[in-house]
């Protein structure tokens, strides 16, 4: 996968260090940048408490890190040199404090929120749009949706979840992302960005980032679920929201990698953004999107094959779709823990079936009238 459009930047620290009891470390900035958005995220071995400000002359926001240290005392600066930031640095404020500033340039908001397991602080900046030539923008009026992100869940050291004959979620994923984009550019001459086209670790914060790089108009993430019960099976879809739903909870602490009860805590650490990241995140539209999808692979699984349970629409608060900037969803296409359902995942024509019903629902939701019902909808 060629990654032309936007910046990867990562820094790492020596980690020859003493490491404190009761404290934590500083490891390292990445970012991923694009015209009018840049995500930055700072990596810190531990949780660690934190307060932000934005201040002007000239225009910065900064983090101190507390009850933190920078190994071996080293100052660090990184150039970003994008229309958003300037750059980022990084010092040891005080013995307790690491302050991390960004030089801005061209600002208009920021969303800060942290991920765990492992730690980090993630901050989307974003900058002042610059308008677009009529011409653009009647163009854009009339084709619709013009790119899509297709995101195959885990990938490299992160198999995802494992069937009970050895089936790796990864792998069914990255096959059917290939075949589901395939099939939106022959089809709709739709331009298809995959986060990773082999089996490649790519951070879940990324896999956003390269969305909101690459302006997508649509971000769909597939993943096969799993449940500690042999039985569970079916197909849901989710999109992003606050949920008291313990069941999608668990669904997303899985995707998370973070167990329940961080999740939980995670849920409520978010909701004073939550209204703001809904609002970024499109949920209308990714709820009409999610439905589209989820119909279709119900209706589309049960004209070939019985007991194909319809386990609807639902929300949760999913690491890879927080901060996307267009309609986004998540789409759960089997239980590879269910023995009968890991052995239609290892069946090529499932994966393929399961491809061409995401990609009607995609059909759907870009021309209303062509949208796919359940059986028992009233048309």
């Amino acid at each position: 996968m060629k990654r032309t459009l936007f910046t990867i930047f990562v820094m790492v620290l020596s980690l020859s260090y003493s490491e404190t009891a009761d404290g934590s470390t500083f490891q390292g900035i990445r970012y991923w940048s694009s015209e009018r958005y840049t995500r930055v995220v700072i990596d810190v071995d531990n949780p660690v408490d934190f307060t932000k400000n934005h201040l002007s002359n000239p225009e910065r926001l900064y983090f101190d890190l507390k009850n933190c240290i920078l190994p071996k005392e080293i100052t660090t600066s990184i150039p970003i040199g994008n229309n958003i930031l300037k750059g980022a640095r990084a010092a040891q404020f005080n013995n307790d404090t690491v302050r991390v500033v960004l030089d801005l340039e061209n600002f208009e908001s920021f969303n800060v929120f942290t991920l765990h397991e492992p730690y980090r602080i993630v901050i989307d900046v974003y900058g002042r749009e610059k308008p677009a030539p009529p011409s653009y923008q009647e163009e854009k009026k009339l084709s619709g949706i013009k790119r899509v992100v297709i995101d195959p869940g885990h990938g490299g050291k992160d198999t995802g979840a494992i069937g009970p004959k050895g089936l790796y979620e990864k792998d069914v994923v990255l096959h059917v992302a290939k075949a589901l984009g395939e099939m939106l550019r022959e089809r709709h001459e739709i331009e298809v960005i995959l986060t990773r086209d082999k089996d490649i670790f790519i951070p879940l914060e990324e896999r956003t980032a390269i969305a909101n790089s690459k302006k997508a108009d649509l971000f769909i993430s597939i993943h096969a679920n799993a449940s500690p019960r042999g039985d569970a099976r079916g197909i849901e879809t989710y999109f992003m929201n606050w949920t008291n739903d313990e069941e999608a909870m668990r669904v997303a602490a899985r995707e998370n990698s973070i167990s329940l009860k961080k999740m939980q805590k995670m849920q409520s650490d978010l909701q004073t953004i939550l209204q703001d990241l809904a609002r970024k995140n499109k949920n209308e539209e990714s709820m009409k999107l999610a439905s589209n999808i989820q119909n279709s692979m119900v209706s589309t699984l049960k004209q070939n094959y019985s007991k194909i349970d319809d386990l609807g629409v639902k929300y949760a608060l999913f690491y890879v779709l927080i901060g996307a900037e267009m309609p986004s969803i998540l789409a759960e296409i089997s239980f590879i823990s269910n023995p009968e359902e890991e052995g239609r995942l290892t069946d090529e024509n499932y994966r393929i079936k399961i491809a061409e019903a995401i990609a009607k629902g995609v059909e759907g939701y870009i021309v209303p009238s062509r949208v796919v019902k359940k059986d028992n909808d009233k048309i």
